[in-house]
């Protein structure tokens, strides 16, 4: 499935696929927007669309609620290597056609301060990083509730006070390590399991891993 409302299509498309002309918060309002997937919910979701924290931050909080403990969330553009990439507008070699990630990295310590259940694995992809996000939970709605008051703190104006470990990647894995870890073969066995079953397999998986500090939590 895919959601935006600007979409172009240039080549046949071989697959099953179901393509929405609208807004994500247009298509999230939808009784049943995964209507088009067996169960009505999400195995993989990647979230890459208005290069600001609180529309990233609405993505998720709307998307976990179709999510089961095994769903990959991706959330791109969380890595930016310099001020101007992370700006909230195109400023600079941004502006000038090069890559924009825009404010989205402050979701990461919003997720994790909030969320410490998540797994929360930021990824040194090319060229504006990625983020993993692994045990969703449905029923939780800390992050909803606490949205109106999350975000007055995250929009602030440019230049961003981007912290050094973003523009350094000092916490980020590479993506081979990441599909290398046990971890993901957990993420695939966990999806014929029970929920609660599902979570106490991928924490032991996740405590097990290599894959960086473990405690993170702003």
């Amino acid at each position: 499935m895919g959601v935006d409302p600007f979409f172009e299509v240039s080549h046949e498309l071989m697959c099953d696929v179901h393509l929405v002309r609208t807004s994500s918060d247009e298509f999230f309002a939808r009784r049943h927007p995964f209507a088009h997937l067996p169960g009505q919910m999400v195995d993989l979701a990647f979230i890459d669309g208005m290069h600001l924290a609180e529309f990233a931050l609405r993505d998720f909080i709307n998307t976990e609620r179709h999510c089961h403990p095994a769903t990959v969330v991706v959330i791109d553009d969380v890595l930016p290597r310099s001020a101007d990439e992370a700006s909230r507008g195109r400023i600079g070699t941004a502006a000038s056609g090069g890559a924009w990630a825009g404010d989205v990295y402050k979701i990461i310590d919003v997720l994790r301060r909030h969320r410490p259940d998540l797994i929360v694995l930021e990824v040194d992809t090319a060229p504006t990083g990625s983020l993993v996000v692994l045990m969703a939970d449905r029923e939780d709605r800390r992050l909803a509730t606490a949205y109106d008051e999350v975000v007055a703190d995250l929009v602030s104006p440019d230049p961003q006070g981007v912290p050094p470990w973003v523009l350094a990647r000092t916490r980020a894995i590479s993506p081979e390590a990441l599909l290398d870890s046990p971890l993901l073969a957990a993420v695939r066995k966990a999806r014929h399991r029970d929920p609660a079953r599902a979570r106490s397999e991928l924490r032991a998986a996740w405590e097990r891993s290599d894959l960086g500090a473990k405690d993170l939590t702003p």
